[in-house]
């Protein structure tokens, strides 16, 4: 059953009453772009993207996905996209030479390592610019890579005490639970952590997350982030729903992504993204 549209407050309320000046749209990729349940875009939003392009307003992909992690999405996706921001934020880039990262504080990153030594049966991500690999693997992880159906990327085992003093690392991704992300990032000085999964929590730098992708590329090509809407589903995509002009949640997403949102739309796989262009009158 199609779930009622909903607005979060008078706010989207005034968003409807007026013409919203939007230059470009963010995009989520897990359970936004994509269907859990099918692991495949909904025609209906490959139409939307291609429509939003078509009245001069760019789209890009905004995920917690390392850029090696994407193309086995994207490949599957007849869309071109503007740019894309990866790792929550911490690596931008685009076709057009545009490029501006972020990478963990190497401090921290240390603090990390120590940790995870003393915790031996915790399994964790590490995203570089180019690689992405598990410091092991569990069979919690396998179970949420299982998720992600034929969207789940290549799955690679390195030794992070030899890679992370030589290699840029933008984001850790250890599968804990809220209380050990909270003793974890408390021994950290510069390291904060966004959960879109119960089973982990991105590392991310403290200053960092989609907000700060969304205005490095609005600084870059002239549009403020009142110009922008932005759809989510997860709680690393609470920030950036309240950062946008319009923060869109699809129905399928979690409650703090809801909360954080102007505006609750149906589900991923229930047309969700391009009935929330319809109602703001985007397209």
């Amino acid at each position: 059953m199609t779930p009622d549209l909903s607005s979060t407050g008078s706010h989207a309320d005034a968003l409807h009453d007026t013409a919203p000046d939007i230059k470009a749209a963010f995009f989520d990729i897990d359970g936004t772009l994509t269907s859990f349940a099918t692991h495949e875009i909904p025609t209906s939003t490959v139409q939307a993207l291609h429509a939003l392009q078509d009245h001069g307003i760019r789209i890009y992909i905004c995920s917690g996905r390392a850029p090696s992690h994407m193309s086995v999405v994207l490949d599957t996706m007849p869309v071109s996209f503007d740019g894309i921001v990866a790792m929550n934020g911490q690596y931008c880039f685009d076709d057009s030479g545009f490029l501006e990262t972020e990478s963990l504080d190497p401090h921290d990153v240390d603090v990390i390592n120590r940790w995870l030594d003393d915790h031996p049966d915790v399994v964790a991500n590490f995203c570089e610019s180019d690689y992405v690999y598990f410091n092991q693997v569990t069979d919690t992880m396998r179970a949420t890579w299982r998720q992600l159906g034929k969207t789940a990327p290549a799955v690679h085992i390195d030794d992070p005490h030899v890679r992370t003093p030589t290699h840029r690392t933008y984001q850790i991704s250890p599968y804990i639970p809220p209380s050990a992300e909270k003793e974890l990032t408390s021994l950290c000085a510069h390291t904060t952590g966004v959960r879109w999964h119960p089973s982990f929590t991105d590392l991310i730098p403290s200053d960092g997350g989609k907000p700060r992708g969304i205005k490095r590329f609005g600084d870059c090509y002239g549009f403020s982030h009142t110009q922008t809407i932005a759809f989510g589903d997860g709680g690393n995509d609470a920030t950036m729903l309240r950062y946008a002009g319009i923060g869109v949640a699809m129905g399928n997403a979690t409650a703090d992504a809801k909360a954080a949102a102007d505006y609750i739309t149906d589900d991923v796989d229930h047309n969700g993204i391009m009935n929330a262009l319809r109602h703001f009158a985007i397209l």
